[in-house]
């Protein structure tokens, strides 16, 4: 059956029918109900695919992780209760395998391939491109769009951090000292001053005020 993880929780919805035998079970994330309805009805209408489950948030999505089984995640990558970083980050060599489908520029795709990603596919292009991605996706290959890793980084100077450096760096921003810092995170100090020192080398920063700037600067961008 296909399940819809949107309030509330429990709500199913029809299976969608047609599917032939070992389809390739998918389930859905996004912000936006008409991405999720259109989703339907473009996989619905391919045999290959099976739909178990669609979410509408980040979180619902690791839930339904956790509950049912299936072969490729279909997620964005701007959603509340857990971006498409938190998701990727939770589900790090963990199945099932994830394609990022977003609107957002390139630099993500550097960040979702970094992150564990299996595939990664723009709005802009054509909707049917997406069950051609899918399906490699589960017959085991990665598919990524070529990418200019310098102009990616360029374009996202914090795709580069992990996601305990980028808490320090907003924290820093906020105003906390290293000794707020450890207090926030439960380290002791020294821990804090090694996460710092790795965070302005990725950075390029001499600094908290210059890494800070880096944050600060990216967020007008």
């Amino acid at each position: 059956m296909t399940r819809t993880l949107s309030p509330p929780l429990t709500d199913l919805t029809p299976a969608l029918g047609g599917a032939e035998a070992n389809p390739i079970r998918i389930g859905f994330a996004d912000k936006n109900p008409l991405v999720l309805r259109g989703l339907q009805s473009l996989f619905g209408e391919d045999r290959r695919f099976e739909l178990v489950v669609s979410a509408s948030d980040g979180e619902r999505f690791l839930d339904a992780v956790a509950r049912f089984e299936f072969d490729v995640g279909i997620i964005g990558w701007v959603m509340a209760n857990g971006d498409g970083r938190a998701v990727l980050e939770a589900l790090r060599d963990k199945t099932p395998r994830i394609v990022v489908y977003t609107g957002a520029d390139l630099g993500v795709a550097r960040t979702a391939m970094q992150l564990g990603a299996a595939g990664f596919l723009s709005k802009s292009e054509p909707p049917e491109r997406l069950l051609d991605v899918v399906a490699e996706v589960a017959r085991g290959r990665m598919m990524f769009p070529f990418l200019d890793l310098g102009r990616a980084a360029a374009a996202d100077p914090l795709a580069c951090l992990t996601g305990r450096e980028r808490e320090l760096l907003e924290r820093l921003a906020e105003g906390l000292s290293n000794e707020g810092l450890a207090r926030c995170f439960g380290l002791s100090p020294n821990t804090v001053k090694f996460h710092l020192r790795n965070l302005y080398e990725k950075l390029g920063a001499a600094n908290r005020a210059q890494a800070v700037a880096v944050l600060l600067g990216r967020d007008r961008g």
